[in-house]
C-alpha cells in the first residue's frame, strides 16, 4: 500500500522497533559489516598497544557491530584504569585504593597490593629487631626473604657476642690500667700518659695531690725528670720497646719502657721510666775490686762516697737507710772472726734479697751499712725493715743461738733543699741510732728493777 509510508513504525517479531525511512538512509552511509569488523579489529590492537590513545566512532559502524563496539569502549575504560593501577603498584604507592571493578583482570593485582602492604610492615618489624617475620605464597621471593631474616638473626646474636666480648676485654683492660696505675703511685717509677697527637702529659703517676688531668707535671717531676722534652717528642712504630736514655749534662740514665694504648678514647703512649743511674755505675765498678768490700761482696765507703757526692751535686731526691748490726764484737769474742763474719753475711744477704739488685747498698764500717734508694719512699724502707728483721731473727740457730738484732734510721733527702754532706748525713743518721739504742736499754733496765 502506498500510505504505509505514513504509518506508525511496526515491531518486528524480535521485539526491536522497525526503522523509519530517514534512518535506513543513514544506515546506507555506514560502513559494511566487513569494514567495521576491520575497524573494531584495529581499536582492539590500539587499546593493547595503548589504551589512552585509542578512539572509535560506533555511529559510523554497520549496525551489527556497533553494541560490539561500545562493549570495546568498555573494556578500553577498564583498561585504562588497570595501566594506571598498576602503574602506581609498580612504582611502590601502595596508599592507592582498590578499584572497584569486579573484573577477574584485577584479582591478581589486588593479592599482590595485600601482599606488599603486609610485606612492607614486616620489613618495618625487620628493621625494629622482629627477626620472626617469615613470606610465603611469593614463590622464591618467599624464600629469599626467609633466609635474609634468618641471616639477620644469626649475624645479630654474633654481633651481641662480639659486643659482649668487646666490653669484657674493655673492662678488663680498664682493671689492668686502674691497677697498673695503683700499683706504679706506690713506687719510685714514672709513668707517663703522652698524647700521641698534641703531645700533651694527660696522666703522671708523680702528679701532686689535687692536680687536674690536663696540668702538665708537678713540680718536683720537672726537677727528677729532666728528659722530658724527649719523652714527647718519641714516636715509633712498635708496639712494645725498652729503650734507654742518658742525659748529655749530668750523666743520669734512665730505662723506659714505651708502649701505645687508648687512654680515655684518645689514641696515646704510656711511659714507664725507671732511674737506673746506680745500677749503670754499679755496672761500671763491678769488675773494679776497690769498690767492693772483700767479705760481703757488696759496696764499700769509697764507692758510697763517688756515688752520693754524683746525687747531692745533682740535687737528686734520695732516701738512706742507715743500718747498724748489733752484736758483731760479742760474736766475734765468743765463738771467733769466723762466726762473726757468717753473721754479717747471713745479714746482708736476708737484706739484699728484700731490695733491688739497682739500689745501692754499702758497708761503711764493720758492722755499719747504709742502703740508697732513688727518691724519697721512706714508707716502703719502713715495712721492708720489719720484714727483714723478722726473717733475720728466724735465723737464730745459724749464730749459736745468738739474739740477732739490728737498729736502723731512715732519712730523707729533699734534693733542692738539702745543704748536708755525705758525712753530716750519716752522723744525723747515727744520732737517731743511738736515740733508739738508749731507748732500748732504759725499757730493759726498767724491766730488771721492776723483777729485783
Amino acid at each position: 500500500m502506498k500510505g504505509s509510508e505514513h504509518m506508525e513504525p511496526e515491531v518486528n517479531q524480535t521485539g526491536q522497533r522497525e526503522r523509519p525511512p530517514e534512518e535506513d538512509r543513514q544506515e546506507a552511509q555506514s560502513l559494511g559489516v566487513e569494514e567495521s569488523c576491520r575497524r573494531l579489529s584495529g581499536y582492539l590492537e590500539s587499546i593493547l598497544d595503548n589504551a589512552g590513545e585509542a578512539g572509535l566512532d560506533v555511529e559510523c559502524l554497520a549496525p551489527p557491530c556497533r553494541e560490539l563496539g561500545e562493549a570495546l569502549r568498555g573494556f578500553q575504560a577498564l583498561a585504562e584504569e588497570l595501566v594506571a593501577y598498576s602503574t602506581q603498584l609498580s612504582k611502590g604507592d601502595l596508599s592507592r585504593e582498590f578499584p572497584e571493578s569486579g573484573s577477574c583482570l584485577y584479582s591478581g593485582l589486588k593479592n599482590l597490593h595485600t601482599n606488599l602492604k603486609h610485606l612492607t610492615w614486616q620489613a618495618k618489624q625487620v628493621t625494629k629487631g622482629d627477626y620472626a617475620q617469615q613470606v610465603s605464597h611469593l614463590g622464591e621471593f618467599s624464600e629469599a626473604f626467609n633466609v635474609m631474616t634468618r641471616q639477620l638473626k644469626e649475624r645479630e646474636a654474633q654481633l651481641k657476642q662480639e659486643v659482649q666480648r668487646a666490653e669484657r676485654r674493655a673492662e678488663i683492660i680498664e682493671s689492668y690500667t686502674e691497677m697498673l696505675m695503683e700499683l706504679l703511685s706506690q713506687r719510685d717509677e714514672w709513668m707517663l700518659v703522652v698524647d700521641r697527637e698534641t703531645r700533651e702529659v694527660v696522666h703522671c703517676n708523680k702528679r701532686t695531690k689535687g692536680g687536674e688531668e690536663g696540668d702538665s707535671y708537678c713540680d718536683s717531676c720537672q726537677h727528677r725528670l729532666p728528659i722530658r722534652p724527649k719523652l714527647l717528642e718519641w714516636d715509633d712504630s712498635e708496639r712494645y720497646r725498652v729503650w734507654e736514655l742518658e742525659e748529655e749534662d749530668r750523666g743520669g740514665c734512665y730505662r723506659i719502657i714505651s708502649f701505645p694504648v687508648e687512654w680515655k678514647e684518645r689514641p696515646s703512649w704510656v711511659h714507664i721510666v725507671m732511674d737506673v743511674t746506680a745500677e749503670k755505675m754499679n755496672a761500671r765498678h763491678l769488675s773494679d775490686e776497690i769498690y767492693q768490700d772483700n767479705d760481703t761482696g757488696i759496696r764499700n765507703r769509697l764507692f758510697l762516697d763517688e756515688f752520693m757526692g754524683q746525687v747531692l751535686r745533682e740535687r737528686q731526691n734520695i732516701t738512706m737507710c742507715y743500718l747498724d748490726l748489733e752484736g758483731v764484737a760479742e760474736i766475734n769474742t765468743a765463738y771467733g772472726r769466723e762466726v762473726g763474719d757468717a753473721y754479717i753475711q747471713n745479714f746482708v744477704e736476708i737484706v739484699r734479697k728484700n731490695f733491688r739488685s739497682g739500689d745501692t747498698f754499702a758497708r761503711i764500717q764493720d758492722d755499719k751499712f747504709c742502703l740508697m734508694l732513688t727518691g724519697n719512699v721512706k714508707h716502703l724502707i719502713e715495712r721492708k725493715m720489719d720484714d727483714i728483721l723478722t726473717t733475720f731473727q728466724r735465723n737464730d740457730e745459724r749464730v749459736f743461738c745468738h739474739e740477732c738484732n739490728f737498729k736502723y734510721s731512715i732519712v730523707e733527702v729533699e734534693g733542692e733543699s738539702n745543704m748536708f754532706t755525705l758525712d753530716k748525713l750519716l752522723q744525723q743518721a747515727e744520732e737517731i741510732v743511738q736515740k733508739k739504742k738508749r731507748k732500748h736499754r732504759r725499757k730493759y733496765s726498767s724491766l730488771d728493777f721492776d723483777n729485783w
